[in-house]
């Protein structure tokens, strides 16, 4: 394969076209593309680490680094056989080429071989002992085999599975482990695709209007014409950013002053997979109306502004819940109650929230009233809430199936920010305090 390498890019940025260019399943070697780019091998190495970042290539075992299809996040709940490698410490066994496949269910196979075939489909993968009829059968349907116990494969077995593209795995696992560490990490899954990314909402770089430094504001005004916006990022010849140009800016500028002049430089961005609420977070914090995306390299990726923040933060808020996190575990156990002056949360300290020592953990304990806290800013104001600073005290030791009550009682609140007082009552005993200050992004 040649590569002609272009003056207007730079040595990174064509390592990655090279990548982006070969078929998928292509192997990835930093000395061929070293050569073939005409760059360092530790520059090619950094290139091909970045690419693996962005999903367009994959290390397998037995195999090494290849070109792969980057995912749709809609598919993230998918675990790849690959992954499922990693994730029971697995050899693979035949069937390599088809690791890249997602795994849509997993069947343990406890059962007469009739009547497991059922509920073996393409896709699928059979979690069995040393079972070589239904590690066949399991293959003609188009399912992987995963083989517990440490046992192998018979070389026929291993044939069939080479030919179908589909993986044969062994694991020294036992049939219930293997089974928990790929439900646990499928339920991981669930969390995560509910988390929002910048990469998610951004407008891309495509799509966006930009200036170059050598343009003049006279530029700048004709662009706010055309396009109605104001703020725009400022990139060089290789589309990398070198400032935000906004109309505070331009004021008392001459239409034939340079725009480089005038910007500002060294703007804050954000990275493509940086969650939307930390982006959010940045942008109320420091007073952004927009922040730029960019790479390791400091190339435009895109742009999102506050707007897209809070509708992405609505739209995430409506989807119904995939997954429980800690946070919703620990509360799950606590009751909420309108109380005259307020709210309160009584519930029981459950062998889960404790430490070695049978004392509730401190970190359970902070979690608890800093909920509280939220819960009694949302019942005056709507929005997303951000921890900005909590000071806790522990005064008294709490135990398993002490029943406790949380109230948190607002002691300010303004159009950014509130302020809440907490406390952890056990009977008529103060055993926790907390004053906690909260960010609030306001919904549009």
């Amino acid at each position: 394969m040649e590569f002609t390498p272009q003056d207007t890019v730079t040595k990174h940025e064509q390592i990655l076209r090279y990548i982006q260019a070969l078929a998928v399943g292509s192997k990835i070697s930093v000395r061929k593309i070293a050569k073939d780019v005409g760059v360092s091998e530790g520059t090619a190495y950094r290139a091909i680490k970045e690419a693996e970042s962005s999903g367009l290539v994959a290390t397998k075992e037995r195999i090494g680094t290849v070109r792969i299809e980057p995912k749709a996040r809609n598919n993230i709940d998918k675990l790849t056989f690959a992954e499922v490698v990693n994730i029971v410490d697995g050899a693979v066994l035949g069937g390599a080429e088809g690791l890249d496949k997602s795994l849509g269910k997993f069947v343990i196979g406890a059962m007469q071989l009739e009547a497991m075939v059922k509920y073996i489909d393409a896709g699928s993968l059979l979690i069995v002992g040393n079972r070589e009829r239904a590690h066949a059968t399991a293959l003609e349907q188009g399912a992987g085999v995963l083989i517990t116990g440490g046992f192998g494969a018979s070389a026929a077995v291993r044939r069939q599975a080479d030919e179908l593209s589909l993986p044969i795995i062994s694991s020294s696992y036992d049939t219930f482990t293997v089974a928990s560490l790929i439900n646990r990490a499928i339920y991981d899954r669930l969390i995560k695709k509910k988390i929002l990314l910048v990469e998610d909402i951004m407008t891309r770089s495509g799509d966006t209007d930009v200036l170059k430094g050598q343009m003049t504001v006279a530029d700048w005004n004709a662009t706010v014409e055309r396009t109605g916006h104001s703020r725009f990022p400022v990139v060089d010849e290789y589309q990398r950013l070198i400032g935000m140009v906004t109309s505070k800016d331009v004021v008392g500028a001459s239409p034939e002053e340079r725009i480089d002049k005038v910007m500002t430089k060294n703007p804050i961005t954000v990275g493509a997979r940086t969650s939307v609420a930390s982006a959010a977070h940045m942008m109320v914090w420091e007073g952004i109306e927009q922040l730029p995306v960019t790479d390791s390299s400091r190339k435009l990726l895109g742009i999102i502004s506050r707007q897209d923040v809070l509708k992405g933060m609505q739209f995430i808020q409506k989807q119904p819940q995939i997954g429980e996190t800690i946070e919703d575990l620990i509360l799950a156990s606590f009751e909420e109650d309108r109380e005259t002056d307020g709210v309160a949360f009584r519930g029981t300290i459950t062998p889960q929230m404790t430490s070695s020592l049978g004392t509730v953990s401190e970190g359970v304990l902070t979690t608890l009233m800093s909920q509280a806290a939220f819960r009694a800013i949302k019942l005056v104001k709507k929005g997303d809430l951000v921890l900005d600073s909590m000071s806790t005290f522990f005064l008294k030791p709490l135990q398993i199936d002490n029943e406790i009550v949380i109230r948190p009682q607002l002691i300010e609140l303004s159009r950014k920010f509130g302020k809440v007082d907490v406390e952890v009552h056990l009977g008529a005993s103060l055993v926790a305090k907390a004053i906690l200050t909260a960010q609030l992004i306001d919904q549009m």
